[in-house]
């Protein structure tokens, strides 16, 4: 795949593999052998152990979609702030997508970083940091985006071409994501980090909607009212602002309290 985005340090270098079984593992190995500079990205064909978020295995037919990792070194980022860097990449993403699809109002942010249109998964992020001390070492970004997958295994996945009827070029859309990824982790690096938040919830999915969700095995009505500095989402339940991990909340599809 010949790819070559108009940016200072992202995708410039480069790394094409056919098949692996995770571009993040790739990344990482490079990372430990001394061999990833700054923005150093790995892109796949066929990834065959993809990893997603609670330890899902994202699935992708080969020469179908974008996969890949990006791999940063943010040392400006402080251990408490790696959410910051969460927002700016799935920022990015919204960016890349909407430049596609147009503001679409049913095109969100699912927190913490999926991509969704209305109730369907269009793309998946998942960060892995390296620490060192108080601050971050480096970041690993895997992205994993369905472009012209027509047909999937589970009804709540959607793809570029699903949704628009076209047939997309991939290293032109590999170009136009790394671009977008840069500049908003540039606007990071530059310390807009209310900007990025404010901009984060405008996109949030089902930000301040009643909708129902399952707390500890029982179904509830809660509003999300934002996500805190440490990424934990905030729902107003039964009167109450409650912060959630990852493994805590569970949204329910397609219901919603009145």
């Amino acid at each position: 795949m010949v790819i070559s985005p108009q940016t200072l340090f992202t995708g410039q270098q480069l790394i094409w593999l056919p098949e692996c079984a995770s571009t993040n593992t790739e990344a990482q190995r490079l990372i430990g052998q001394n061999r990833a500079t700054d923005g150093c990205v790995v892109i796949t064909d066929k990834q065959t152990a993809g990893r997603g978020q609670r330890g899902n295995r994202w699935e992708a037919q080969p020469g179908e979609n974008l996969t890949m990792s990006v791999v940063w070194r943010p040392t400006f980022l402080a251990v408490p702030d790696q959410f910051q860097l969460s927002q700016a990449v799935a920022l990015a993403v919204y960016d890349w997508a909407s430049g596609l699809l147009g503001p679409d109002p049913a095109l969100r942010v699912k927190w913490p970083n999926d991509i969704f249109f209305g109730e369907q998964k269009l793309g998946g992020i998942l960060i892995e940091n390296t620490l060192s001390g108080p601050k971050i070492q480096s970041s690993i970004a895997g992205i994993g985006l369905n472009i012209n997958q027509r047909e999937f295994a589970v009804p709540t996945a959607t793809s570029l071409a699903g949704l628009t009827g076209r047939q997309y070029a991939l290293p032109a859309l590999a170009n136009r994501l790394l671009e977008c990824l840069e500049k908003r982790y540039l606007q990071l690096r530059a310390g807009q980090v209310a900007a990025l938040h404010r901009a984060y919830l405008q996109v949030l999915y089902r930000y301040q909607e009643p909708r129902l969700y399952e707390v500890d095995g029982q179904p509830l009505t809660g509003r999300i009212q934002g996500v805190d500095e440490a990424g934990q989402l905030l729902v107003e339940i039964a009167g109450q602002q409650r912060a959630f991990g990852l493994q805590q909340i569970k949204y329910l599809p397609n219901l919603q309290s009145k």
